[in-house]
């Protein structure tokens, strides 16, 4: 099994709190941390610095696709982050929770 961390960010912590829950409660990740951040991007040629919330999913690789699905499909923004990012290294007990506590 590989682990990755799948990043997104939501503009309000409800919408985060639901795609963490949905994911969890459907096995599809272990685990969400969130937490707020400020991020400045340039959107239709504006410059922007907003206040949103940072998602950290923990999840096995072979989820990727079906996580992005339901990330997309329970996001408000018209472009959601959503990155991969292989874990390198993870203590045992780690990989076999995140493997134990997903499908």
């Amino acid at each position: 099994m590989t682990a990755i961390i799948i990043q997104t960010t939501c503009g309000c912590k409800k919408e985060a709190k639901k795609i963490a829950k949905l994911l969890v409660k459907e096995k599809l990740a272990a685990c969400v941390q969130f937490q707020k951040i400020k991020s400045v991007y340039e959107w239709k040629n504006e410059l922007c610095v907003d206040k949103e919330v940072l998602l950290s999913i923990k999840t096995k690789k072979e989820n990727f696709e079906i996580i992005q699905r339901k990330i997309k499909d329970n996001h408000s923004y018209d472009l959601p982050e959503i990155v991969a990012i292989d874990i390198s290294n993870a203590s045992n007990e780690y990989l076999q929770f995140i493997e134990g506590n997903t499908k």
